[in-house]
């Protein structure tokens, strides 16, 4: 299963490091991603990260602000937040999907195998 943690309150241009840990399955061969979800939205996908090729997406409102990355070793995904803003806010969960996922269709929900409980982030003054 999946287990994040990292999240909390921060003021606007701050920054967090989200953190996704697996166990029980072949992580590295997965695709992961972090998806967010604020108060009365859709679930959306805000950043991926391929299996061995490390191929890396990023929805547009947190391009250049969040970076994917993973440790093999450690089965550890993590997402790296800088320049919080408010609309940034939302719960935090992280998937991994077995299939490999591309710029077309990362970011669908149904492709995902399993999902972690969820990090609440709150960016406000």
């Amino acid at each position: 299963h999946l287990v994040e943690s990292g999240g909390g309150m921060v003021e606007p241009g701050g920054s967090l490091r989200l953190s996704c840990a697996a166990s029980g399955f072949s992580f590295r061969y997965y695709t992961v991603t972090w998806f967010r979800q604020a108060p009365g939205k859709e679930r959306e996908g805000v950043s991926s990260i391929g299996s061995v090729e490390t191929r890396t997406y990023y929805t547009d409102s947190v391009t250049g602000r969040f970076i994917i990355f993973r440790e093999y070793a450690e089965k550890m995904v993590y997402l790296q937040m800088n320049d919080l803003k408010p609309e940034d806010t939302g719960i935090y969960y992280c998937a991994a999907a077995s299939d490999v996922l591309d710029r077309s269709n990362w970011s669908f929900k149904d492709k995902y195998n399993y999902w972690g409980q969820g990090t609440q982030v709150t960016v406000a003054s």
